[in-house]
């Protein structure tokens, strides 16, 4: 049986020495001091894998100052401004025309400034337009939870980086699931915030209207360190329950289904929140992926479309569908699609109120690397079945942790969805599930 509660044959790097100035100790010791779980022991890399890493350092940029992160390292994904680092969008054309950044992105410094050192700039899909990790130009990360599966993206090098051993913490983006399935392909715990709760100040953007910064770690305390620091302060409204429908539980993967079913069956016996049970219409949710995925594609037309029109070449076959796809929208669609959201995010809110919902957060385990041709029917079929889920925060703007729970063959995440602005009670809770051993 495939469990969280695994040991992961990490790689040691120099990125956590770089903070032993500042920490004034080792980064297991800073770690165990804050109550946070150290990085697994590991044997010393002697090159930093070019799947995971695009730059890396000793640490590639040091901490700007002491603070409650002092002793941890962060992989940054190839959207955001490093100060003195190119940004590469995981695409060479775009690397090639690229600049040294003069800042850092409003959430990197905020993290140096907590103590944090960078340990390197790691891979993501082009563009964060990919849920797979599978990027032909630079390869796919590895997943060490499922070595024969793929890591899953767009946050797909912090989400590796974080699995080996070689960062505590993984920034990276979420607009359609991009932290939520890595974090549950790789059994890890991962926040999509509210959104706007954090800056994207110094992002690239995909979709502006579902663009979210958030972060991957291996446990929920540190998880919820981070936020700590990027989240705005005071705790906002606490939720007033937990729900979950069986319907949209039932739009994952048997395998998937159960897992998150026994795992919400312990909450009673763990002392967690009582779990209720809410009725809703699955079949709406085909059409509220179209048009997600319709305003996402006109959104990301806008931003990139001048220059992917001068670069088709440079393009991975299913990135270049996709942008290829959001250049055929036209203004009617993009009409349809905002009322269709509009209606979408009253339902949501009127089914959820101010509670929590429970789901699975992406509808399979991950498909393994032989099934992953870029584009292929595979990953398309894993992708349209899990946008169904994820979607459901995304166009609603409420926050998201996905959190790893027992399986009996690859990892697998479920998912809560909590009101917009309640971000650090979500975190809290994820801590209390997570000592619950569920």
């Amino acid at each position: 049986m495939w469990t969280n509660r695994r040991s992961f044959l990490g790689l040691a790097t120099a990125a956590g020495a770089g903070a032993l100035v500042a920490s004034g100790g080792t980064p297991a010791a800073a770690a165990t001091r804050a109550g946070r779980k150290p990085a697994p022991d590991a044997a010393v890399s002697e090159e930093p894998d070019p799947t995971v890493w695009r730059e890396f350092g000793d640490p590639l940029v040091r901490p700007t100052r002491f603070g409650p992160l002092a002793g941890l390292t962060v992989a940054v994904k190839d959207l955001f401004a490093v100060e003195g680092h190119r940004v590469g969008a995981g695409n060479p054309a775009w690397l090639a025309g690229s600049r040294p950044e003069s800042t850092s992105a409003s959430a990197v410094a905020e993290l140096l400034a907590a103590g944090a050192a960078v340990a390197g700039i790691a891979r993501t899909d082009e563009f964060a337009y990919s849920l797979a990790g599978t990027n032909g130009h630079y390869g796919t990360p590895p997943n060490p939870a499922a070595p024969e599966r793929i890591s899953g993206g767009s946050t797909s090098g912090p989400a590796s980086a974080v699995s080996l051993g070689q960062a505590d913490i993984g920034l990276g983006t979420d607009t359609g699931g991009s932290i939520r399935i890595p974090s549950s392909y790789q059994g890890l715990y991962g926040i999509r915030p509210s959104h706007g709760a954090v800056s994207t100040e110094g992002l690239l953007p995909l979709a502006p209207s579902f663009d979210t910064v958030g972060w991957i770690t291996r446990d929920a305390r540190t998880l919820r360190a981070a936020g700590r620091v990027l989240l705005p302060r005071g705790g906002g409204r606490a939720p007033s329950g937990v729900v979950l429908a069986q319907e949209i539980i039932d739009v994952a993967s048997p395998e998937v289904a159960a897992s998150v079913r026994r795992a919400v069956a312990g909450w009673r016996g763990a002392g967690l929140p009582r779990v209720r049970g809410v009725r809703f219409d699955a079949d709406v949710l085909p059409d509220w992926v179209r048009a997600f995925q319709t305003k996402q594609g006109v959104e990301a037309w806008s931003r990139w479309g001048s220059w992917v029109s001068r670069h088709w070449e440079s393009l991975n076959p299913d990135v270049r569908s996709r942008f290829e796809t959001a250049s055929k929208y036209t203004r009617d669609d993009l009409v349809a699609a905002e009322r269709v959201l509009r209606e979408a995010r009253a339902r949501v809110d009127d089914l959820l109120g101010d509670r929590i919902l429970i789901l699975p957060s992406a509808s399979s385990v991950a498909p393994t690397r032989a099934e992953a041709a870029l584009g292929g029917p595979v990953i398309e079929q894993a992708r349209a079945q899990t946008f169904q889920l994820t979607c459901l925060a995304g166009l609603s703007g409420r926050c998201a942790v996905s959190i790893p729970v027992r399986s009996r063959t690859a990892p697998v995440g479920l998912c809560m969805v909590g009101p917009r602005g309640s971000d650090r009670h979500l975190l809290d809770l994820a801590v209390r599930v997570e000592a619950a051993g569920l």
